[in-house]
């Protein structure tokens, strides 16, 4: 498989460089081409920053960043999108395994779409920079198991700052979209409902949503959430808030649990429900339509 290019931006200089954001230089190997189409090459730009971690866990985190066609030709500022992976991912595994590239292309080039920036972090769990190994994919379990909400609740300081310091992008809630597949789409709902002046619009791909009143663990991470959507729906609604979940999806009851919660307290949403699993065709078709959603 080909790998392309991806550029490293400049940045205000770190106290120390082996957590700050790095100098611009070339590298190859963390950005490919997904499988379905070899060598793809995309119509928008594709960058790496590193940057600094502000919770424990490892120094330094890296983020993948799509940048609309023309970019630099032009001063246009973007909305902007963040996308998370799930289990057994990172921050390139919506193009390796996906076909993020493709599917923005294609609908921003087609005006079928508004066109926006579009962020991949790596929100996995890491104990130091050792286990981390410079972005490791994890195992299912570990992933599961491992998740503590710190990457979560540091979201916006580490992120989502970071990337309206270095982009042009349209500061505010209405101009933030957050998705995510699987464990990302869980943790899209619980990021955006602690910080709803944040993010204006949701998106969860079949959501890995544990049942939390039977699992102890996920209640201590996710301590008040409940709480927290009652504040997010009723005090200022989310621009729009998306469940998309496959028929065949082994993890269907958490999912369809959340929304008949929110649909019981009556707070709008879109639910979808498609045929198909818990799997890449699911959530390539999910990013699609939430994308054409989007900042409309």
């Amino acid at each position: 498989m080909r790998f392309r290019h991806i550029i490293m931006l400049m940045a205000v200089a770190s106290a120390a460089l082996s957590c700050g954001i790095q100098n611009p230089r070339n590298i190859a190997g963390h950005v490919a081409a997904a499988p379905s189409s070899p060598g793809y090459e995309p119509l928008g730009k594709v960058e790496e920053v590193r940057y600094p971690c502000s919770v424990p866990g490892p120094t330094s985190r890296r983020m993948i960043v799509y940048l609309p066609e023309g970019y630099y030709g032009s001063d246009a500022r973007y909305p902007v999108v963040y996308l998370i992976h799930g289990a057994r991912g990172e921050e390139t595994s919506w193009i390796r395994k996906g076909r993020m590239l493709q599917i923005t292309d294609s609908l921003f080039a087609g005006g079928l779409a508004v066109p926006a920036i579009v962020v991949l972090p790596n929100l996995n769990q890491y104990d130091d920079d050792a286990d981390f190994a410079d972005s490791r994919p994890k195992g299912a379990f570990e992933s599961i198991m491992e998740t503590d909400g710190a990457a979560e609740w540091a979201f916006t300081k580490d992120v989502v700052n970071l990337v309206d310091s270095l982009y042009r992008t349209i500061p505010d809630r209405e101009h933030r979209a957050i998705a995510g597949m699987s464990i990302g789409g869980r943790q899209s709902v619980a990021i955006a409902a602690y910080e709803p002046d944040t993010f204006g619009f949701v998106a969860a791909f079949s959501p890995y949503m544990p049942v939390m009143g039977k699992n102890s663990r996920y209640r201590e991470i996710y301590r008040g959430l409940n709480q927290r959507l009652d504040a997010q729906f009723l005090m200022e609604p989310p621009e729009g808030y998306y469940l998309m979940n496959g028929k065949n999806d082994p993890y269907n009851i958490g999912a369809v649990a959340f929304h008949r919660k929110l649909k019981r307290r009556g707070y709008e949403h879109l639910w979808i429900m498609t045929p198909g699993g818990h799997d890449w065709p699911n959530w390539n078709d999910y990013y699609a339509r939430a994308l054409q959603l989007f900042f409309k």
